[in-house]
């Protein structure tokens, strides 16, 4: 849409079927990596990648706080929101 291009449009300058780039936007299937890239481009948009690494830090604290029970994490939370009320 921001493109200001059709589906048939898209599909045209991506290479594909308009009926891939309809079941595309109606989330009954996802493109690739690749392919999303392509199509970003053929709208004349740029999509910049980067691989970084994992962040295993919130996995961690999610794991603990399951441990704790319901009253402790509210707790924490308020504490939270006492210490930081923006964030």
């Amino acid at each position: 849409m921001r493109a200001g291009l059709t589906q048939t449009e898209l599909a045209q300058r991506a290479g594909r079927d308009r009926s891939v780039v309809a079941r595309w936007e109606q989330g009954a299937v996802a493109p690739s990596v690749e392919t999303l890239v392509a199509l970003v481009r053929a709208c004349g948009f740029d999509l910049p990648l980067e691989l970084v690494a994992y962040d295993t830090e919130g996995d961690r604290r999610l794991e603990k706080n399951v441990l704790l029970s319901p009253e402790r994490r509210v707790g924490r939370m308020l504490a939270q929101l006492e210490r930081d009320p923006d964030g």
